[in-house]
């Protein structure tokens, strides 16, 4: 079938399939080094515990069938070999089957961390690397020219991922309709970057500029994927474009660069398809054509989530991510907190007592840190610290194992963080936390005292815990 690939696509390919390895790399190397402390036998929430009651079809995984944190960790470093092989292209090399499996086990790898990984990787961005990673299987290596129907359902990611966050901004806060929204969001983000400081400094006809900006590339341009080139190609670089903005302006994990990644697939890029390219195979073919009818009929879920005024963001609506809904900042904080945990090696706490705070790695702590970058790598534990901030809801399950593996200077838990200010053998005798507001200082302030934050006290958030005694929960 000539219409079933398109050539003018070949070097697009390869690039996405190249991005998406980095970012395959990305996440299951952060997995390697992080699980031990959160998911591990003795993490804050166990693998172990949650299979024992979960059923194999609700979260399909192979550590349903065996765990330990040796196996885990084995598991982790094949997939970023796995990512490193895919990247150095290795699929290239093999029969057109043989890429293709090669391509399905970072999938299937991943797909068992996240269905263990519970609150630690509730993110929408674990869905999008899944979803991607499954429709990447079938894109075909250069035994190939790139088939048409892969690279839509490529795009019809693109634009869910699009226009499903600008739906739930205009259906959300109303800052996003007033156009100020932006007047807040550089300062109370998850995790700022090293420029975040200066994107919020910018005046605020500047914000209104960007925020109207977001609403175009969200609402309007993802339309745009499915016209003739050259303007498919001109809607994908403006969203890429936009993508990079954010980069700049805070971490988000690997979320902006796999879009950039899924973009690729509507961009068509100067030819380099070989100039004799073999017979599609006809079992190939009718692989690709049953697994986008079958993804086309899974699409009506989050068609429908996307239609309801009830919208609701980054939704997986089956075991395996296959077709997911996504969305971002339906609501932006006008106001940031922070928890802040302290230790002291005092027997008798009391507010006199030397209090010495933990320093994480990428969350704000002392004021006069500048934000550090990070994306497109995860810090899991400093994500759910900013969910923790805003309702000790989102900590019930975890903060006080947390806070038990401090008193107990674990040193899995220990290297999630930036530094401890104890000892390895002289663990706290107490651990609290307290909740601060932090905003960005001003331009005059930052001259005076060089802080990028300032912050004041507002309550307690768990008090004064030891060892001895049970742990409380916020």
């Amino acid at each position: 079938m000539e219409w079933f690939t398109a050539p003018d696509y070949w070097l697009s390919r390869l690039l996405l399939q190249r991005g998406l390895a980095c970012v395959y790399l990305a996440a299951f190397l952060g997995a390697a080094l992080q699980f031990r402390a959160l998911i591990g036998e003795r993490g804050m929430l166990p693998v172990p515990r949650l299979v024992a009651h979960l059923p194999f079809g609700q979260a399909p995984s192979v550590f349903q069938l065996h765990y330990s944190d040796r196996f885990f960790a084995c598991w982790s470093w094949t997939g970023c070999a796995v990512s490193v092989a895919l990247l150095a292209g290795l699929d290239g090399q093999l029969p057109l089957w043989g890429g293709m499996l090669l391509w399905l086990l970072p999938w299937a790898m991943y797909l068992s961390i996240v269905n263990v990984g519970q609150t630690w990787y509730g993110f929408g961005w674990e869905s999008l690397l899944l979803e991607t990673g499954f429709l990447a299987v079938f894109l075909g290596n250069d035994e190939v020219a790139p088939p048409i129907v892969v690279l839509f359902l490529l795009r019809w990611i693109l634009f869910r991922v699009e226009f499903g966050a600008g739906l739930i901004k205009m259906r959300g806060d109303a800052c996003w309709r007033k156009l100020t929204c932006l007047d807040f969001h550089h300062e109370t983000q998850p995790m700022p970057g090293p420029l975040s400081w200066y994107f919020h400094r910018l005046p605020r006809p500047v914000h209104r500029i960007e925020t109207a900006a977001n609403h175009v590339t969200q609402l309007a341009v993802p339309v745009l994927l499915f016209t003739p080139q050259p303007v498919a190609t001109a809607a994908a670089s403006l969203m890429a474009v936009t993508q990079l903005w954010l980069v700049l302006s805070g971490n988000f994990a690997w979320l902006n660069w796999i879009t950039i990644v899924l973009a690729l697939s509507a961009v068509r890029l100067p030819d380099t398809a070989p100039t004799s390219v073999p017979d599609t195979p006809l079992w190939y073919e009718i692989v690709v054509l049953t697994v986008g009818t079958a993804l086309v009929a899974l699409s009506y879920r989050p068609v429908r989530n996307m239609l309801s005024r009830r919208q609701v963001m980054n939704r997986s609506f089956d075991p395996c991510h296959l077709v997911n809904s996504y969305g971002a900042f339906g609501s932006v904080s006008r106001i940031r907190y922070e928890v802040i945990v302290e230790g002291t090696a005092d027997e008798i706490p009391r507010e006199d007592s030397g209090w010495r705070e933990y320093e994480f790695k990428g969350k704000p702590g002392e004021p006069a840190c500048r934000p550090r970058q990070f994306a497109p790598y995860h810090l899991r534990l400093d994500w759910m610290m900013w969910f923790a901030a805003l309702s000790p809801a989102y900590a019930g399950s975890w903060f006080g194992a947390l806070v038990e593996r401090l008193l107990e200077n674990d040193p899995d838990t220990l290297r999630l963080l930036r530094r401890s200010p104890f000892p390895p053998d002289a663990p706290p005798r107490h651990v609290r936390a307290r909740l601060f507001r932090y905003r960005f200082t001003t331009w005059r302030e930052r001259r005076a005292t060089g802080a990028y934050w300032e912050r004041v006290y507002v309550r307690e958030f768990m008090p004064p815990t030891r060892l001895a005694g049970s742990v409380q929960r916020p």
